[in-house]
């Protein structure tokens, strides 16, 4: 092999195994990521043990916002717009802000920003309270089947459903 095509052989096989590039984010018709709700705010509450409802999301304001993953993502106050402009990964739903039980099922619908809970240093999202019953019945093994599941929905199309009984959040500056 020559150093030329040893070169370039190694390039397709970095970025063959580099990271892929996220699905479509939902966005549901506010036209913002997690319908307004500042995503780095859930880092800083105080979850509520698996059965009982977690605190409210944080709505975000439209004068903190950045773009990430094709989406806009609103924010509580500078200092989360920061962080999250610092390390967009960390803080960002799984699975595009989809429901996480949805992807256990096989299929796209919205997650609800106020359905959430953080495992293992990452968000995930579900649709309705209902759905959270069935997630935290084993949210290892749903893990397991997601993660699974997840490359093969990654990059279908968002979901375009809304989500039940939810209201954006976003706000104009005040």
């Amino acid at each position: 092999m020559t150093p030329k095509s040893f070169l370039a052989a190694t390039a397709i096989v970095a970025m063959l195994a580099g990271p892929a590039l996220a699905g479509p984010q939902y966005v549901n018709e506010s036209g913002f990521a997690n319908a307004g709700y500042d995503v780095v705010a859930y880092f800083d509450m105080a979850q509520s043990p698996v059965g009982q409802p977690q605190p409210p999301a944080v709505p975000g304001k439209t004068e903190f916002t950045a773009t990430h993953n094709g989406a806009t993502f609103a924010f509580a106050n500078a200092e989360n717009l920061a962080r999250f402009q610092a390390d967009p990964a960390r803080y960002v739903p799984q699975y595009d802000g989809h429901c996480a039980y949805g992807v256990v099922k096989g299929g796209k619908v919205p997650g609800n920003p106020n359905l959430w809970r953080i495992v293992d240093g990452k968000l995930y999202l579900n649709i309705t309270e209902n759905v959270v019953t069935f997630w935290e019945e084993d949210i290892p093994g749903h893990l397991q089947t997601s993660e699974a599941n997840w490359p093969g929905l990654e990059a279908a199309p968002a979901s375009d459903m809304a989500v039940p009984k939810l209201d954006a959040a976003a706000a104009p500056a005040s």
